[in-house]
């Protein structure tokens, strides 16, 4: 077997319903996500409404986060999808929350878009973390 640069990272509980593809590869010092949506790691559901999926969507990449060794320091940018003719109040509520600092704050775009049912908004995000020695997993 070849050894790899990619490190798949999972969160236990949350998934992409048996897709072929992590939540989230580490190359190096580099971390990029997959869609991260609000699923409930300990019930395996979307909750409802776009307020409690916003919240579960910004726990969910602290989960990603936490589990590469990484915190929402190292996110350089995010993309967010919201349903069409969803508002961004929750969004930038739970955005604050998470960057309170103006001047700390990473890059955002997002995207009104058609989401698959029950979802009402998603993201993927970038972050550059420390760079570490190539002996550490």
């Amino acid at each position: 077997m070849t050894a790899t640069r990619r490190q798949p990272i999972e969160v236990p509980g949350v998934h992409h319903g048996g897709a072929p593809f992590p939540l989230a590869v580490r190359i190096d010092n580099l971390l990029v996500s997959s869609a991260v949506h609000g699923m409930d790691p300990d019930t395996g559901k979307v909750p409802d409404g776009l307020e409690a999926q916003t919240a579960g969507v910004f726990a969910n990449v602290r989960r990603i986060l936490a589990s590469a060794g990484a915190g929402t320091g190292d996110i350089a940018k995010v993309t967010v999808f919201l349903g069409e003719g969803q508002s961004r109040e929750p969004l930038n509520t739970q955005w604050l929350e998470m960057f309170p600092d103006p001047a700390d704050r990473p890059v955002r775009h997002t995207v009104p878009s058609t989401l698959q049912p029950p979802l009402l908004i998603q993201c993927e995000f970038t972050a550059v973390l420390p760079t570490r020695s190539p002996e550490e997993p």
